[in-house]
């Protein structure tokens, strides 16, 4: 398939998707996130184990474009917009079952912060800056930035970034807990990819699982989580790659996991 607004790659079952408008800092359009979607059902079918998201040229994502594909006029109905692109994309990434990682090398605005913090590891360039820029607008947040700035940097954070939209270096963000890692501009793609690679050779259904795991212990009491850990844990302990980890133990050797 070929793709108007992003890049596809797909190697040592690492799928990279980027963002591809960089005269407009890779701001977001339906048409980008049509695109996206597509390109994660193909890495998916083709086998892909792990996702890693950026943006090319100097920016991560700017946010939405205020001029819109082709020049078109934003609706009149912002939510609209949010019902028909932007939720049903992040609700994707959210119930993927291999792991999502984003590589922050620029800018990451608006819901192009969303987008970043999706990540479940993301590595953030030294250079890059994040900011809920929507206040400056006349707008509130979206692509889920509310619940993910709050339930990574807490309340009071959340309501600093989100009133004032002001710009947060890299250093505060990690500070804060926005993201996972920070590294030098060059090192963001490579070390993002290095992780995914990580991710995509170990045991897929587990992971899969995890990354669930945490979300919902964000919003459930001991007892629910404790619940879900259990019916999880049942499911992986019938998993190949468990019984090849016992293998592995007992033979003194690194396991090699198939994903299933």
């Amino acid at each position: 398939m070929s793709y108007e607004t992003i890049t596809f790659d797909l190697t040592d079952r690492v799928a990279t998707l980027a963002i591809d408008r960089p005269t407009r800092m890779n701001a977001l359009t339906p048409r980008v996130f049509a695109e996206l979607t597509a390109a994660i059902d193909a890495a998916l079918e083709q086998g892909a184990r792990a996702i890693v998201l950026t943006g090319t040229g100097g920016a991560f994502c700017s946010g939405a474009d205020l001029v819109g594909d082709g020049g078109a006029p934003m609706p009149r109905d912002l939510g609209e917009s949010l019902d028909t692109s932007y939720n049903p994309f992040v609700r994707k990434v959210a119930a993927l079952d291999v792991p999502f990682l984003t590589a922050i090398n620029g800018p990451a605005v608006g819901a192009g912060l969303g987008l970043a913090l999706l990540g479940d590891i993301s590595v953030m360039a030294r250079s890059a800056y994040v900011l809920l820029a929507f206040v400056n607008i006349g707008l509130v947040p979206d692509a889920g930035a509310t619940w993910l700035v709050a339930k990574a940097a807490g309340r009071t954070k959340a309501l600093e970034m989100a009133l004032l939209g002001e710009r947060v270096a890299a250093e505060d963000a990690l500070a804060a807990g926005l993201v996972t890692r920070i590294v030098d501009d060059a090192e963001v793609l490579p070390e993002t990819r290095k992780l995914a690679a990580k991710l995509a050779a170990g045991p897929s259904v587990a992971i899969g699982m995890i990354r669930k795991q945490v979300a919902a212990a964000l919003s459930l009491d001991l007892d629910q989580s404790l619940a879900v850990e259990r019916e999880n844990q049942t499911r992986a302990g019938h998993t190949r790659d468990f019984a090849e980890a016992v293998r592995a133990f007992g033979e003194k050797r690194k396991p090699v996991f198939e994903g299933r």
